[in-house]
């Protein structure tokens, strides 16, 4: 093999360049923190790194749903408490009605079941901070209970789908109820009419009240006084039957808490074993990193010394 000067001057050239992309390329991971630049470093730790970071944003997407979800279900569960109170003062005004003589009497707390109602319609057409109506299902932009200004009958005109939120992959709840589940619904074991029928809707049994207790009694008309007293046990058949069926709106909503913190507890352990298992394909090896570099670094010292003695050599000198 012949050798010039030529030769010796580019083989250490080289060896500079290829010693000189390695230092840099160790500089590079110990200033950005990553081993893995661009996907030609590695391309299959790159490929899964894409993959997990694509994972950890689905599991970031089922996170901030959660929030959502929580959020309405806050709301729901105030609203029901509020409903709890004005069904549980309708019912104590309708026991206390069955003692009262007088139609005056009778009339004044008529009025009171009258306020107590418009109360409780006030609450039906709840709207969250957005003016969506919480209990009109996906029909958000309209009020979901209306009065009969004549009548008095109040009637739901809202949706009839729940809204419902994607919680997790293989999870999906309803976040909101609609009208119909918590003001007109009874649950399984609910008190019966002497008809077997049941007393469910609450605005319908707060009417039979009101209009009992409006109605005049003459003296000495027993029949008038007892179709009172059975329109104010079905009344109160009805108000125990309401406040029941909210009170297991209420429990259904309170696990279904309990379950989001469970799926964000599993979601975090989700996220911490994404992301180290996303370090360890991508992130820097600090020590293994330093120590190329700073080997590397006296490798090029060396290197430029060498380089700088051969550059008034030629190989007439080296052979004298």
């Amino acid at each position: 093999m012949r050798l010039s000067t030529s030769m010796i001057y580019q083989q250490n050239m080289n060896g500079i360049l290829n010693g000189q992309s390695i230092w840099q390329k160790a500089g590079e991971q110990l200033a950005s923190g990553t081993k893995v630049t661009t996907p030609s470093d590695n391309p299959i730790a790159a490929s899964q790194a894409i993959m997990i970071g694509q994972a950890q944003a689905e599991t970031d997407q089922y996170t901030l749903a959660r929030t959502f979800s929580r959020q309405s279900m806050s709301l729901e569960l105030s609203v029901l408490g509020s409903i709890v109170t004005a069904v549980t003062s309708a019912s104590t005004e309708v026991i206390s009605a069955g003692s009262v003589k007088s139609d005056d009497d009778r009339n004044t707390q008529a009025k009171v079941l009258e306020g107590l109602k418009e109360q409780l319609l006030n609450i039906a057409n709840t709207t969250d901070g957005n003016g969506n109506y919480i209990f009109a299902g996906y029909q958000t932009t309209t009020a979901p209970y209306v009065q009969d200004p004549t009548t008095k009958v109040v009637s739901y005109v809202g949706g009839f789908t729940a809204i419902s939120q994607q919680v997790d992959s293989s999870r999906t709840m309803t976040v909101s109820n609609i009208g119909p589940q918590v003001f007109n619904s009874a649950i399984g074991d609910a008190v019966k009419e002497p008809d077997g029928s049941i007393q469910k809707d609450l605005f319908a049994t707060l009417d039979i009240a009101i209009n009992t207790l409006k109605t005049p009694i003459a003296d000495g008309d027993t029949a008038a006084q007892e179709a009172l007293q059975a329109a104010l046990a079905t009344a109160n058949r009805g108000l125990r039957n309401s406040l029941n069926n909210v009170s297991s709106v209420e429990s259904a909503i309170g696990i279904q808490s309990q379950e989001l913190d469970q799926l964000d507890t599993i979601g975090a352990d989700r996220k911490m074993a994404n992301s180290q298992t996303k370090s360890a394909l991508v992130d820097t090896d600090w020590v293994s990193s330093i120590s190329t570099y700073i080997m590397q670094q006296a490798s090029l010292q060396a290197a430029y010394t060498t380089y700088q003695n051969m550059r008034g050599m030629s190989l007439f000198q080296i052979n004298k």
